[in-house]
């Protein structure tokens, strides 16, 4: 009698579940502090498809992102959105970093950042409203270690960016 309640119970979920399904609209994206370079490491993963989407609405609406037609210019279109739309402040001073490159990992991209020069952190603040252009319902996942402790905050099209103090 039980095995006939957990099969109608996870029928129902799984009809349930086709009527209400919903795309997520994520990215993620760790900081980390590396004393001994003197460096900010920055991976942010976004879905390659959700990023072509936003690269075609602000620049081109031809780019494609992978495959063997892939253009020399995603890479610069994609430093040139991340600038846009992904900041720092280190010590209330405005960073710049470097877009080292890109990697596919099956539906997402894997785009490598470094701010250099980097000698202590007292106070950082981030802001990232990648794909708040497109998607309304959009979250940027944002996971930081810095000078040994980890914290984490999700970031809105209502909370765009956050700061954190290391005093």
């Amino acid at each position: 009698m039980k095995i006939n309640k957990v099969l109608i119970l996870l029928s129902v979920f799984m009809l349930l579940s086709f009527t209400t399904w919903h795309k997520y609209y994520l990215s993620v994206t760790q900081v980390n502090y590396i004393q001994s370079k003197e460096a900010l490491q920055i991976t942010s993963r976004i879905f390659i498809d959700d990023l072509e989407q936003a690269l075609r609405k602000n620049y081109d609406k031809s780019v494609t992102l992978t495959g063997i037609n892939q253009p020399e210019a995603g890479d610069v279109l994609i430093e040139k959105y991340l600038n846009q739309k992904f900041t720092l402040k280190v010590n209330n001073n405005p960073t710049t970093y470097h877009f080292i490159g890109k990697e596919y990992d099956g539906d997402i991209v894997r785009c490598y950042l470094e701010v250099e020069n980097v000698k202590n952190i007292k106070t950082l603040h981030i802001s990232n409203t990648i794909l708040f252009d497109v998607y309304k319902e959009q979250q940027n996942i944002i996971k930081t270690k810095i000078n040994g402790k980890q914290k984490s905050k999700v970031l809105t099209t209502s909370n765009r960016s956050f700061v954190l103090n290391f005093n």
